[in-house]
C-alpha cells in the first residue's frame, strides 16, 4: 500500500541552519495497517508526514501509493488519495461557511454549493449523527462555533467522507482535553475500521502507541529506531518501551510531554 525507499530530506543544506530532517528511512505498510508512531520533538515525525503528502520533494529516494510511483507528484495530487488531521483542529474545515458547506465540499456534491441536494442534506444528518455529538442539528451554523472537539471530529468526517487510500493522524488528539480526546479517538477507531483505511497516527501518548492499532514505531533523528507488531508488541509495557528506546537510540526519551502523558 505504502511504500517509502531509503528517503532522505536536509533543510538549508550548506548554511549553518541546515538541518538533516529524515536520513535514509524505509518503511512499507500494508493495505489496512494502523500504525502508531512516537518519537521526541525535532525527531522527524511531521517531516516524514509531510513527505508522504508532498508539501516538499526528498533530497533522495521513492514514495509509492498503492502501486503508484508518488516521488515528485504535486501535493495537490495527492490530497485526492491521502487524508490527513492535524494537531489544531482550527485546520482542515472553513470556519466561516457552515456543517453542511463544509461536508458539501468535502463530498463534492454537485461540484459547488448550490448542487448540494436533498438526498445529499439526508446523507450529512445520517453521518452526522454517527458522531454522537449533536451536529445533525446544527447543520446550517459555521464551522467556527463548535469547540475543538467537535471540529476535530467534523474534520476527521470530512477527511473520510470518500475513505482514502492513506490517512495520515498528526497528534489529531493532542490539543483537546481528555474526555473529548478519547470521544475523538473512538470515533477514529471506527472509522478505520468500517473502511480498512490505511492509517498513520502520530501520538505523544506511550500506552496509546501501544494499544491502537496492530503496530508502533519509535523515531529519533529523523529515521525508525524501534519497529514492534506482533506478539512482541503485545507483550511490551512503557517501561519496555523506554528501555528498547535507550538501547536502539543509545540514550533516554527526554521529552516530557511524552513521558508525563
Amino acid at each position: 500500500m505504502l511504500t517509502l525507499s531509503h528517503i532522505s530530506k536536509t533543510f538549508n543544506p550548506g548554511t549553518v541552519n541546515e538541518k538533516k530532517a529524515i536520513t535514509d528511512l524505509s518503511l512499507h505498510l500494508d493495505k489496512g495497517d494502523f500504525v502508531t508512531i512516537i518519537g521526541s520533538n525535532g525527531a522527524g515525525k511531521s517531516t516524514l508526514f509531510n513527505a508522504i503528502c508532498g508539501d516538499f520533494m526528498t533530497d533522495s529516494g521513492s514514495i509509492v501509493l498503492d502501486g503508484k510511483d508518488v516521488t515528485f507528484q504535486p501535493s495537490y495530487v495527492r490530497s485526492k488519495q491521502i487524508g490527513r488531521l492535524f494537531q489544531d483542529p482550527m485546520r482542515g474545515s472553513a470556519p466561516h461557511m457552515t456543517i453542511e458547506e463544509n461536508l458539501a465540499l468535502a463530498a463534492g456534491s454537485g461540484g459547488w454549493l448550490s448542487h448540494v441536494t436533498k438526498a445529499d442534506k439526508e446523507n450529512f444528518r445520517d453521518r452526522l449523527k454517527l458522531l454522537g455529538m449533536g451536529l445533525e442539528d446544527r447543520m446550517k451554523q459555521p464551522v467556527g462555533l463548535l469547540s475543538g472537539g467537535q471540529r476535530q471530529a467534523l474534520t476527521l468526517m470530512m477527511a473520510t467522507f470518500h475513505p482514502p487510500k492513506l490517512l495520515l493522524l498528526d497528534e489529531h488528539t493532542a490539543a483537546l482535553d481528555p474526555a473529548t480526546a478519547e470521544k475523538v479517538l473512538e470515533i477514529t477507531k471506527s472509522v478505520v475500521e468500517e473502511d480498512r483505511i490505511t492509517t498513520l497516527m502520530v501520538t505523544h501518548n506511550m500506552r496509546q502507541a501501544l494499544d491502537l492499532g496492530n503496530r508502533t514505531l519509535m523515531m529519533d533523528s529523523g529515521g525508525i529506531v524501534l519497529d514492534l507488531k506482533g506478539e512482541e508488541r503485545k507483550k511490551m509495557t512503557v517501561e519496555d518501551l523506554l528501555a528498547q528506546f535507550k538501547l536502539q537510540a543509545g540514550k533516554n526519551l527526554d521529552n516530557d510531554r511524552i513521558l508525563l502523558s
